[in-house]
């Protein structure tokens, strides 16, 4: 049985981008493959490195994967940090990654360009981490968006460089795993790139109904179009876009029509786009309190995924150690 694995960064809770991009597809998944899901704390910190809660933020992200239909008697479902192994074998890729590869990605130098003052060593080899992540499991299929396919491109140069050095197979080349369609990019509020905390575009899966209508209703628009069958700008289009994921294909059919027509009234668009919204998070949100608040059933699923990740990670480590030619004495 072929090994998937995804995880998402602790920054807080999960917006609806992360949900379409890769928890929803991942449910699907947990009866046809071997699944590890997993809440990245370590990579928060390359971003955030003074957290005011992290702990809180694992929670809420821990409510919200279970709550979004991860099911842990299925799936492995653990925090990074508690699972060492990962930085072992992040540490050791280090050591074959290389600093030109690294500050060619793409992120790096985006991450660069906004926040010149946070050039931290965590963020330069956050794909070695990544790599890492995947690895240390030897994962074949990975669900990532658009702006995660270089990182997976570097893992699997990793993973091949390994090989090819020390002479055996110890890795699997992962894939991208985007369920035979293109790589899911969920766009901003902002009307310009993808929807992302960092961004504060964001709606997020346990946003209050009345956040919700509030952010949509403040959603960057235009002046609307002025002929027949124009192509919606880009804010426009990141609007209709959502609604195509959220709302029922008659809705969408209609505002498209109107668009088209010269004819479309953006307030009653997003009207009706926030509602479709509401109610689609509502099932989610209701299940989320009811985990959030029961200590005793978070405890026993970290537990549980962290000692399934562990048995795991550590079967790879032993191969990778007896490579480098770790031995006691």
């Amino acid at each position: 049985m072929e090994t998937v694995l995804s995880g998402i960064r602790s920054t807080g809770n999960l917006h609806l981008g992360n949900y379409m991009g890769a928890v929803r597809n991942f449910v699907r998944l947990q009866d046809d493959y071997r699944c590890f899901f997993f809440i990245a704390d370590y990579h928060s910190l390359t971003t955030h490195p003074t957290p005011e809660d992290l702990h809180g933020n694992v929670r809420k992200v821990l409510a919200e994967y279970l709550a979004s239909g991860i099911d842990p008697e299925k799936s492995v479902l653990y925090v990074q940090s508690e699972v060492p192994e990962v930085i072992e074998l992040y540490l050791l890729l280090n050591m074959n990654a290389y600093l030109g590869e690294l500050e060619r990605t793409v992120t790096f130098k985006e991450k660069v360009r906004k926040n010149p003052n946070n050039v931290n060593a965590g963020l330069l080899t956050y794909p070695v981490l990544m790599a890492a992540d995947i690895l240390v499991h030897r994962a074949n299929k990975v669900p990532v968006g658009k702006d995660q396919e270089q990182h997976l491109e570097l893992a699997r140069i990793f993973a091949r460089r390994f090989n090819h050095m020390y002479g055996e197979k110890v890795f699997p080349e992962p894939e991208a795993f985007n369920f035979g369609r293109e790589l899911v990019k969920v766009p901003g509020l902002d009307g310009t790139g993808k929807m992302g905390k960092s961004e504060g575009n964001g709606l997020f899966l346990v946003d209050d109904p009345k956040v919700i209508r509030k952010k949509v209703m403040s959603a960057v628009t235009d002046a609307g179009p002025t002929e027949p069958n124009q192509t919606p700008s880009e804010p426009v289009q990141n609007l209709f876009t959502i609604m195509d994921l959220v709302s029922d294909p008659g809705t969408v059919q209609f505002f498209r029509d109107q668009y088209s027509t010269c004819s479309i009234r953006y307030g009653d668009m997003k009207k009706q786009l926030a509602e479709d919204i509401v109610q689609f998070l509502a099932p989610i949100r209701e299940r989320y309190d009811e985990i959030y608040n029961d200590d005793a059933y978070l405890h026993r699923v970290t537990k549980e995924g962290r000692e399934k990740a562990r048995e795991s990670a550590a079967a790879t480590m032993r191969e990778v150690r007896r490579l480098f030619g770790f031995k006691p004495f």
